[in-house]
Parts: structure tokens; C-alpha cells; sequence
């Protein structure tokens, strides 16, 4: 396991440019980023993406260490016999017959939910009355690059200082490559688009006070080290339009009928049935 774990990181760090690349074989059976993509999202019910940004790559490279756990526990299981087991079979009865009431069920939920229609007048009236659930809050492109000391930061900034424009961008992507000790330097230190709120404190405060196209004029201290930051860009909060979100709104309002179509059903059902 140690040698899987010193290559973890550089293979994380580039996987995030192909979802569906195998990161890692074990014994024959590959881990693809589509796999811990999934991992990830079912951890986090499906909020990954407000994960802090310096936290993600360390979640992910957890994630994959327990996938490659999984797949070695079970080679070994098969290995040993465990698969022949009357144990193994007896529960694997069961988890067979409780997936394939699960599965009816949601089956036939869908069959439900899919007969259930919504018009483009509620659809439209949902809209006009929440607009404000559509709002985008305010949000910002950056780069850092991360340092384990002042001093080093100090001199990086030393070193931008007299850079604007293009040429500021391009020497602090190549610092973020070459200095930067955090997971996004070898993409220039690029950490994407994020809102208020989903960086710590230290770092949010810096970010959505400065300009666009400049960097912080002193190092920004977290407790994951010194950042410089500089900021690509900057989105001022917006309205989603109505054929952004109309198909979010259908999925809420079917969701809605559903519930009210279900309770129905199920007095029906009960009604016919022998329960003793």
C-alpha cells in the first residue's frame, strides 16, 4: 500500500481532466475517476462540489485508498473461498432478494412519476413566484499559489509586483507549477469558480475584495500555509433565467404531484389488501 500512496497524488491530479481514465489497477481490476467520482458524491449526498477547494483533493485521494482497500479485501475473499461459503450464500440470498424489492419499487415509481405531467403555465408561475431561490450569489475565478512560509511568499509577491495584464497571469502560472505546495499547482495554481463562503474565512475575505487581474499585496495566511492569490475573474450575482432552471422546476413540481398521487395510491392499495 505505501507505493500506491506515493503516486496517488500525481495521478489524482490529473485525472480531474478525464472523468472516465483508469487511476489505478489492482490485480487486474480498474479504478476509474468515474468510480471515485461516485464514491464521492454518495459521501457527501451529493455535495461535492461545496467542499472546500484545498479539501477536495485530499477527499478524493482518501476515497481512491479505500477503493483500492475494497478491491484487495475482496480478491482475498475469493482467494480464500469465501464466495463458496454457505455463509457468503445464505446472506447473499437475502441482499439479492431485499435489492430486487428495492429495485421493483423504485421501478415502479418512476413508471409514476413519469406519467405525471406538469404545464408550462405552473411551470412559469413557480418561476415568477421564487424568483429570489434563483438567484446566483456572487462569485470569483482565482489562482494561488501555496507556500509553507511567509518569507517565500513575500518573495513571489516581490517578484509579481511589477507584472500587469497578460504577463502577470503567465509568470503566476508558472510559479503556481514550479513553487506551489498545494494540489493545484500543476494547473497554475487554478482553483475555478466559487462563492461566498466556500473558502475559509482568511482566504473568502482576501479573494472577493480584490480587482480583477491583480494579486494580493500580502500573503494571505490560512492554516494550510501563505497564499498569493490572483484573480482571473469575478461574477456579480445574477438571476438564473427561466430556461436555466425550468427543468429543475418541473423536477420539483412533478416531485410535489408525486407525493400527493402516492398517498392516494396507497389508500387504494391498503384498502384491497389483507393486512391482519
Amino acid at each position: 500500500m505505501k507505493k500506491a500512496k506515493i503516486i496517488l497524488s500525481t495521478i489524482l491530479l490529473a485525472s480531474t481532466f478525464l472523468s472516465a481514465q483508469t487511476l489505478v489497477t489492482v490485480n487486474g481490476s480498474e479504478i476509474t475517476q468515474n468510480d471515485v467520482d461516485s464514491a464521492l458524491m454518495n459521501a457527501t449526498q451529493g455535495r461535492f462540489n461545496e467542499v472546500p477547494a484545498e479539501k477536495q483533493a485530499q477527499f478524493r485521494q482518501q476515497v481512491l485508498e479505500q477503493l483500492i482497500g475494497k478491491e484487495l479485501a475482496y480478491d482475498d475473499a475469493k482467494k480464500t473461498g469465501v464466495l463458496t461459503s454457505k455463509e457468503f450464500k445464505d446472506e447473499y440470498d437475502k441482499v439479492q432478494e431485499r435489492v430486487k424489492k428495492e429495485l421493483a419499487i423504485q421501478v415502479w415509481q418512476k413508471k409514476i412519476i413519469d406519467g405525471i405531467a406538469v404545464s408550462e403555465n405552473d411551470l412559469k408561475e413557480y418561476y415568477n413566484k421564487n424568483k429570489e431561490e434563483f438567484n446566483e450569489k456572487e462569485s470569483v475565478h482565482a489562482r494561488h499559489i501555496l507556500l509553507k512560509t511567509q518569507a517565500e511568499a513575500d518573495t513571489i509577491i516581490a517578484e509579481l509586483k511589477s507584472l500587469s495584464g497578460d504577463k502577470l497571469k503567465e509568470k503566476f502560472i508558472e510559479l503556481a507549477q514550479t513553487k506551489s505546495t498545494g494540489p493545484s499547482g500543476p494547473k497554475g495554481g487554478d482553483l475555478g469558480y466559487f462563492s461566498q463562503g466556500q473558502m475559509v474565512p482568511a482566504f473568502n475575505d482576501a479573494v472577493f475584495a480584490m480587482k480583477v487581474g491583480t494579486i494580493t499585496p500580502a500573503a494571505v495566511q490560512t492554516q494550510f500555509g501563505y497564499h498569493v492569490i490572483y484573480l482571473e475573474d469575478k461574477k456579480a450575482p445574477a438571476l438564473k433565467s427561466y430556461d436555466e432552471v425550468k427543468q429543475f422546476i418541473e423536477q420539483r413540481l412533478k416531485m410535489e404531484k408525486f407525493k400527493t398521487v402516492m398517498n392516494t395510491k396507497m389508500d387504494e392499495l391498503q384498502k384491497k389488501a389483507t393486512i391482519k
